[in-house]
This record gives structure tokens, C-alpha cells and sequence, in this order.
């Protein structure tokens, strides 16, 4: 059985998977018109078009898990060991991210 992450170990690897996250996305945010914002630990992708909408992704300490509200659902992603990364079924953060962009993109 794999160990729970600690709240610090959390906090760190949280830190860095939001860190990676908006770095991937900045590019992309440029040419397809929507703006990354990571402020106090939580990252925000804001879109005007086609439609205003907001994505968010936070930690979650308590529960070792990074929430993300986006399309007015809710994804609650947990670490895991053997894949290095916060999951949600088959999908990365990074992953679930994209396909939600896209969707909201309408693409």
C-alpha cells in the first residue's frame, strides 16, 4: 500500500504541478486568447471568448488533492506515486486541463 503524502510533501508537489501547469499554458493562452494567472496558490484561466468563463484550480490540503472548477463541474484529482502526478482517472492535471480548454474552445 502506497503512503499518503504529508501536508508539507503535498503543498510542495501542488505547488509544482500548478507551477508546470501555468508555464505549459502560457504559450497556448497567447495564441488562442485566454489569460493564466497564478496568485496565492491558485491558478486561474480566464477566458472572453467564445463565452466569459473562468477555470480554476486549487489545492486542497486536507483532503491532498487538487480541485479544479471549470464548464460548471468540479474535478478532484489525487497524487499518484507510480505516475508522478495529480490524476483523475486516465487524465494528468495537465491533460484534464487541455481536453477542458478545448471543450470550452469548442474544438
Amino acid at each position: 500500500m502506497t503512503e499518503p503524502l504529508t501536508e508539507q510533501v503535498f503543498r510542495v508537489k501542488a505547488d509544482e504541478a500548478l507551477e508546470a501547469l501555468q508555464k505549459s499554458l502560457l504559450d497556448w493562452s497567447d495564441d488562442e486568447g485566454f489569460e493564466v494567472e497564478l496568485q496565492g496558490g491558485v491558478l486561474n484561466i480566464l477566458f472572453e471568448e467564445p463565452t466569459a468563463a473562468r477555470f480554476v484550480v486549487s489545492p486542497n490540503a486536507p483532503v491532498r488533492q487538487i480541485w479544479v472548477s471549470a464548464l460548471v463541474r468540479s474535478f478532484k484529482l489525487g497524487w499518484s506515486h507510480e505516475r508522478s502526478a495529480f490524476v483523475l482517472g486516465d487524465d494528468t492535471l495537465d491533460t484534464l486541463i487541455t481536453r477542458l480548454i478545448h471543450t470550452h474552445l469548442g474544438r
